[in-house]
């Protein structure tokens, strides 16, 4: 396949695609249900309550100091997180604060349309009281459940990440992926502009956060994404990996 000229691929930044879209005939529009607003847990998936959010364990953080201090960190120390402050990063970056309606809710952060397109996954090395493995984060429950049960993944992780070693040495790894059709049933083909600009909410989110339980993350696209769908287990259409954030305490 030709790569697309330089031209051709500005023209995804542009908006101009959304005059050429007939809204009328999007699913939302003709009456087709919503997607829901979390992939649910398989049958014989054990749900894993994660602590109550506590916002006062994390005071003290002032907002502007938290985005003066903001910066992407490459060194993690070998402490490992508490569910507390991992508890406190999922919520942030993608947790629920009220269910409108079948489909919609409002959350820690933006989206357009409401439609809120992605999973997160954590890939846990170091979380106390957690086994190592990949986890999805569950937001309306602000639980988790295991997608996959693995003592060492570091391996496979450094292979996905083009060996980036210092991604697979941390102790938790953030891993968003996206489900496309959440966006398209109500934007059809200019969903997949805004879903770039909601990931970028998702990440700053937790670049902000993680200053409140003196950690650091580090925002990566450069991934391979056929091993990286593998390893989190997802089928790579209709669900894919879309960016990554390794987590660990400065």
């Amino acid at each position: 396949m030709a790569l697309p000229t330089l031209e051709q691929q500005r023209a995804f930044l542009k908006d101009d695609l959304r005059q050429q879209i007939n809204f009328y005939l999007t699913d939302q529009n003709r009456g087709i249900d919503p997607p829901p607003i979390q992939r649910p847990p398989r049958p014989g998936q054990t749900i894993l309550p994660l602590p109550d959010i506590d916002l006062e364990k994390f005071h003290g953080t002032d907002l502007l100091d938290a985005m003066a201090n903001r910066e992407s960190l490459r060194r993690y120390l070998a402490t490992p997180l508490t569910q507390h402050e991992l508890g406190l990063l999922l919520w942030a970056t993608q947790g629920v604060r009220e269910e409108l309606s079948e489909g919609h809710a409002l959350r820690t952060v933006p989206s357009a349309g409401c439609r809120h397109a992605f999973e997160s996954y954590v890939l846990v090395s170091a979380v106390d009281g957690l086994d190592n493995g990949i986890y999805r984060y569950l937001p309306q429950q602000h639980a988790l459940v295991c997608e996959r049960s693995v003592h060492d993944f570091r391996e496979e992780l450094s292979a996905a990440t083009f060996h980036q070693v210092f991604i697979s040495r941390a102790p938790v790894v953030f891993a968003w992926t996206v489900i496309p059709y959440r966006m398209e049933w109500r934007y059809d083909l200019a969903a997949h502009r805004v879903i770039a600009y909601d990931i970028g909410h998702v990440c700053q989110n937790l670049y902000l956060a993680c200053e409140a339980i003196s950690a650091g993350t580090c925002a990566i696209a450069a991934y391979d994404q056929g091993l990286m769908d593998s390893l989190i287990g997802v089928d790579g259409e209709n669900e894919f990996v879309l960016y990554l954030a390794p987590v660990g305490k400065k």
